[in-house]
């Protein structure tokens, strides 16, 4: 990403996203992390690219609060207001103009779809560590908070991790906008024993995503280096995408098993894992926001079994609307699992 921009007149294009930072002053940490030409020579291995960090975008010493540069006032960084758009917001307008059975009015958009996001690297001794803290995303529809990963000191959901483990996904609230840059704020810490100043840090910033040179159904990641590690984040930029908002709901339980939900969109081969624990009860999953092309598929994919037999494969596939919902139900020999899939365009922003 941002270290391959080409530099015209000094100044990278809108693919690397660093025009306009530059007289900012570039504190040694910034220097060690955020420069592109550093990040090339220390991390030229594993073919990921790194996504270089803003100078002064830093929450833990409170650079990011001290400078009053423009793209921080354009983006409300002082704001921690969540998103104030919610998902599903167009599933049944009343004004839709309606030609040859096509909703004219609301339309779909080009779409950023998280993918995954992985603790690549770990540069601290004694094994797995515990993780906290938050990954979010500002795009142009509105300029607020979209979380994907959001976990407090003591929240119960934060687990250990290992070096290449999955952290679970926390949202996106609502689809993700790709018509413009998107910002991409982080702020995560490793949980010791002792009071949380001492924790250590493992990546902090702003960093940009721009959209221009991205190839449409296109699936690329990029590393995020830290202090103490780096996190690998997989994206997806989907043209002519709506927003598919994933329910389940766990019903007539028998007895206690194990589940796995992963999500296929738009013909993409890379996973995205919406769910991965254990059910003993009835209950509904957390609701899960996944970007789909426009009469293109969603494929859902569950695994259900117990730790003494191999897990079943049952598969869902959906057909992408404009509105409205599909649903499914889904029989096994642990429980009922009823499926709806919610169908809805994004909407215009400010």
């Amino acid at each position: 990403m941002a270290c391959y921009a080409e530099v015209i007149d000094d100044k990278r294009d809108t693919w690397g996203k660093t025009v306009g930072y530059e007289e900012e002053t570039v504190d040694s940490e910034d220097e060690e992390y955020g420069n592109c030409d550093t990040l090339m020579s220390r991390y030229p291995l594993d073919r990921v690219r790194p996504l270089a960090v803003i100078p002064k975008s830093r929450y833990r010493d409170g650079s990011i609060y001290k400078c009053t540069h423009s793209w921080k006032r354009e983006c409300l960084i002082a704001d921690r207001s969540e998103t104030i758009f919610e998902p599903m917001m167009f599933t049944e307008p009343s004004n839709c103009f309606i030609f040859n059975g096509t909703c004219m009015r609301h339309g779909p958009t080009h779409m950023l779809q998280i993918v995954s996001i992985k603790l690549a690297k770990i540069h601290v001794d004694g094994g797995p560590i515990a993780l906290y803290g938050y990954i979010a995303l500002r795009d142009n529809l509105d300029p607020l908070l979209n979380y994907v990963v959001k976990f407090s000191r003591d929240d119960p959901r934060a687990i250990t991790l290992e070096q290449g483990s999955l952290i679970n996904l926390a949202g996106p609230k609502r689809g993700i906008n790709y018509l413009g840059d998107i910002f991409i704020e982080y702020d995560m810490r490793i949980k010791t024993v002792g009071p949380e100043k001492h924790d250590p840090q493992l990546i902090d910033g702003v960093s940009i995503l721009g959209n221009m040179g991205v190839r449409n159904r296109s699936v690329f990641t990029n590393r995020i280096h830290g202090n103490c590690g780096a996190v690998d984040i997989t994206f997806s930029s989907l043209e002519n995408a709506i927003e598919a908002t994933v329910e389940v709901a766990i019903s007539e339980v028998q007895s206690s098993f194990n589940l796995s939900l992963g999500c296929f969109t738009s013909g993409l081969n890379e996973e995205i894992r919406l769910f991965d624990g254990v059910i003993g009860e009835m209950r509904s999953l957390k609701r899960s926001v996944v970007a789909v092309v426009i009469d293109s598929w969603i494929h859902l994919k569950f695994k259900v079994g117990t730790e003494r037999s191999s897990s079943t494969e049952r598969d869902c596939f959906f057909n992408a609307g404009n509105h409205g919902s599909s649903a499914r139900k889904i029989k096994t020999d642990f429980a009922l699992i009823s499926v709806k899939v919610i169908w809805s365009p994004l909407p215009d922003g400010f």
